[in-house]
């Protein structure tokens, strides 16, 4: 099943995206404005090589882990928008309005 929310960040309002998957966690994705917080099922490489503003987050059940959770992995982009590896993903989302 696949389920689309709205994740408020601050005064800000980003997409929620959840994929439920057999035997796993789902597969979580929050959207802001200029770019994305995505579970590790997500490959932060290929995010790379399309240019896009993205940060890698792991071990995530919920929309509110992702926000909580340490950021593993960003894009060159993503650098340019100043978010970077240990901020929480709340705050990477802040970067990418």
């Amino acid at each position: 099943m696949i389920s689309v929310m709205s994740v408020k960040v601050n005064d800000e309002t980003c997409l929620g995206v959840r994929v439920e998957l057999p035997d796993s966690p789902p597969l979580l994705l929050v959207v802001a404005d200029k770019g994305f917080v995505m579970c590790g099922f997500l490959n932060v490489d290929v995010a790379e090589k399309l240019g896009v503003a993205a940060a890698v987050v792991s071990g995530v059940k919920s929309f509110e882990d992702v926000l909580n959770a340490e950021v593993k992995a960003v894009t060159s982009k993503a650098r340019d928008l100043s978010v970077s590896v240990g901020m929480k993903g709340v705050d990477a989302l802040k970067h990418m309005f």
